[in-house]
């Protein structure tokens, strides 16, 4: 499941060429995807501006000028494909003509400065939903959300109330989209390696100061995976077709059985199952 940098690097090279353009032409290839599409989506993205292009937590926003917000979630194999040429020099500009639909590709949409955005997906289980953008909020999947890592309201204080008393281990607790949104099994694993804080202990006896510090290795690995284009384990592919690279600095992620990377330390990376999902850490150094 693409997690916070995968759906972010999609989003980034999405603005440019959908920011403030008009949609001339919206198709749905089919009924539905995870859920079915919205009624008449075609017909209510037909002659939309889009206002802005935004991200909550795992989800893509496409703010329009008719007051609605087009709500886009990639699932597990889904992948918004660029083609055409906007006229404008764009980070992974697509210089070629629009291919023919494909056998995965259910939603297509036309936009003014003759790009086409194409939504692909072979396991349909992505998702798309228009709706009041002044009611986004209130929308039964953004509703209850927390904060975003990278965002003020995630900060030391925080954390520690959201963990205070919490029997859960870290690791669990780090997932819950109600204390932070976005963030997936991959970069926990990633940020509490570099926090040396052991995937097993539990949320509520993580000292304050350990909790303070796990702030900002957060923030770091969720930054760095987005300059990286984030992770391409099977699916995941930026909006140009090409990969992403964090994999490459993965220090414990996939790495059962291989030497632990931080300095000085001799151990080796275990992989343990928590909650139905692969831990991968040091028993050596995250304590």
């Amino acid at each position: 499941m693409p997690e916070l940098p995968e759906v972010e690097t999609v989003r980034r090279g999405l603005a440019p060429v959908m920011e403030h353009v008009r949609i001339v032409r919206a198709e749905a290839r089919r009924p539905d995807l995870r859920w079915p599409l919205p009624p008449d989506m075609a017909t209510r993205l037909r002659d939309a501006t889009v206002t802005a292009l935004r991200r909550r937590s795992k989800y893509i926003l496409a703010d329009l000028d008719t007051g609605e917000t087009l709500i886009i979630h990639l699932g597990m194999s889904g992948r918004m494909l660029i083609s055409g040429d906007a006229g404008q020099s764009v980070p992974g500009q697509f210089h070629h003509s629009h291919p023919l639909p494909e056998k995965h590709d259910h939603v297509v949409i036309d936009m003014a400065n003759g790009v086409r955005v194409t939504f692909n997906d072979a396991r349909r289980f992505g998702a798309m939903d228009l709706t009041a953008t002044a009611d986004l909020d209130s929308h039964w999947l953004l509703a209850g959300l927390g904060p975003e890592p990278l965002g003020n309201r995630f900060n030391e204080t925080y954390l520690a109330e959201r963990l205070s008393g919490r029997r859960t281990p870290i690791k669990t607790a780090l997932l819950d989209q109600r204390i932070i949104a976005g963030l997936g099994n991959i970069y926990v694993c990633e940020a509490l390696h570099r926090a040396r804080i052991s995937p097993k202990r539990l949320a509520g006896r993580i000292s304050a100061a350990r909790i303070a510090g796990l702030v900002p290795v957060i923030r770091d690995v969720i930054s760095e995976a987005i300059e990286a284009g984030g992770s391409s384990l099977r699916d995941h592919r930026q909006t140009n077709g090409e990969l992403g690279y964090f994999q490459h600095n993965f220090r414990v992620y996939d790495r059962a059985g291989e030497p632990c990377s931080t300095p000085g330390c001799h151990g080796k990376i275990r992989r343990i199952v928590q909650s139905g999902r692969s831990s991968f850490y040091c028993a050596s150094c995250q304590r």
